[in-house]
């Protein structure tokens, strides 16, 4: 019997460009990004209705508690919302909201705006960033590690990015997935020679999480090995490095208009018992200690121990897979994953490491080219599982951010 299609008339060159991108791997790297979303927003929510909330944390999106929406809220979304609605404001010798930086905040107070300027509409306007950043940042993602591994290996580099036991920070109203997407496309500009896009997204970088200036030392490596080989590309590059910094000391100029100190910042985070600046190994060192020896009785009796464990152990997993990073993925990656972790591991807390190692693009790359199927699922399903914990820890006040 002759096939039905025999016959038929071609399809038009529209026609074949739509199906292709529809069956294509930006159409399956959205889908693939908007299901976890709204898969982890519902079992956030089955985990309020039927967890009790650890503690009152003074705010939501409503007045009134939501078992939905206030998921989305928790923490440092209150002083994202602050800025936001209000802008920034300076409280001499008190914790200021300085310490935020700007353009996440700003970007959520254009879509609550747009959405109508009432209250909760700056959280719905955050939660719109934060999903459409995580979407940007996943493709771009997926750009970036065609550059070193197949297309198969790239797109489960985008799930592995996706299902990182703290990922789920990308979809709330935190600053991490627009974070993710400015240092992605930095990192792509500078490997693939687009010097603007490059510098576009560092200076954006920089001016989105405190620690974005520490993607500057890896930048200037990509650089490097750029001019090194053509000396004729030292103009663009040095022009592309410089205009990096630039949005932090656009920043500490704005902080100086409004407190006379273009450290106010800095000074502001330091209220909150954050001083950088000591050995970056005390913490892990006295964490590991009291694991090693005595872990039922610590995680047991320590009130923070459970949760400086989750911390402690993803920058302690992120210490280990450095050296591979480094001999698999480069000197430029290491560096990148290097500089972010010293930074808050020599504050000597634990809080929030989980967080900032949850943009270590670098390691959902070397899990997504992992070629045993066995290994690929245990480690996917060992980070899924420890994801599930970590949010509903979150969602319902528990110290965890």
């Amino acid at each position: 019997m002759d096939s039905p299609l025999v016959g038929a008339p071609p399809l038009a060159p529209s026609s074949r460009t739509w199906m292709a991108w529809a069956t294509g791997p930006i159409a399956r790297i959205v889908l693939m990004t908007l299901v976890l979303r709204l898969a982890t927003a519902l079992l956030a929510f089955f985990a309020q209705v039927t967890i009790p909330v650890y503690q009152d944390q003074g705010f939501g999106v409503y007045r009134t508690r939501h078992a939905f929406w206030d998921n989305f809220a928790r923490y440092d979304s209150g002083w994202y919302h602050g800025i936001a609605r209000n802008g920034y404001e300076w409280v001499e010798g008190g914790r200021s909201n300085l310490a935020f930086f700007p353009v996440y905040p700003l970007a959520m107070r254009g879509a609550g705006l747009a959405l109508g300027g009432k209250p909760q509409d700056f959280y719905f306007g955050g939660i719109a960033v934060s999903w459409l950043a995580c979407i940007g940042a996943m493709l771009m993602l997926y750009r970036l590690a065609r550059l070193d591994v197949s297309a198969a290996a790239a797109e489960r580099t985008v799930l592995y990015a996706l299902l990182y036991p703290f990922a789920f920070f990308f979809g709330v109203v935190y600053a991490e997935s627009t974070f993710l997407l400015f240092a992605l496309t930095a990192f792509y500009g500078f490997r693939t020679q687009r010097w603007a896009i490059g510098a576009l997204g560092g200076l954006l970088a920089c001016i989105t999480r405190v620690n974005g200036i520490m993607i500057l030392p890896a930048l200037a490596w990509l650089a490097w090995t750029h001019v090194r080989e053509d000396r004729r590309r030292l103009a663009p590059v040095l022009a592309a490095l410089a205009v990096v910094p630039l949005g932090l000391l656009g920043y500490s100029a704005f902080c100086y208009a409004l407190s006379g100190n273009p450290l106010e910042w800095m000074d502001s985070i330091r209220r909150w018992e954050y001083h950088p600046g000591g050995a970056p190994w005390t913490g892990l060192q006295t964490l590991i200690t009291d694991l090693a020896t005595r872990p039922y009785h610590y995680l047991v009796h320590g009130q923070m121990a459970p949760y400086d464990t989750l911390n402690g152990l993803a920058a302690a997993a992120a210490l280990l897979v450095l050296p591979v990073v480094w001999w698999r993925l480069g000197t430029a990656y290491a560096l990148f994953m290097l500089a972010n972790l010293l930074l808050p591991l020599s504050s000597g807390q634990y809080e929030g490491l989980g967080r900032y190692t949850s943009v270590f693009f670098p390691m959902a790359i070397l899990a997504g080219a992992i070629q045993q199927q066995s290994l690929r699922l245990l480690v996917l399903g060992i980070s899924a599982a420890f994801y599930t914990l970590c949010l509903v820890l979150f969602v319902n006040v528990h110290p965890l951010f």
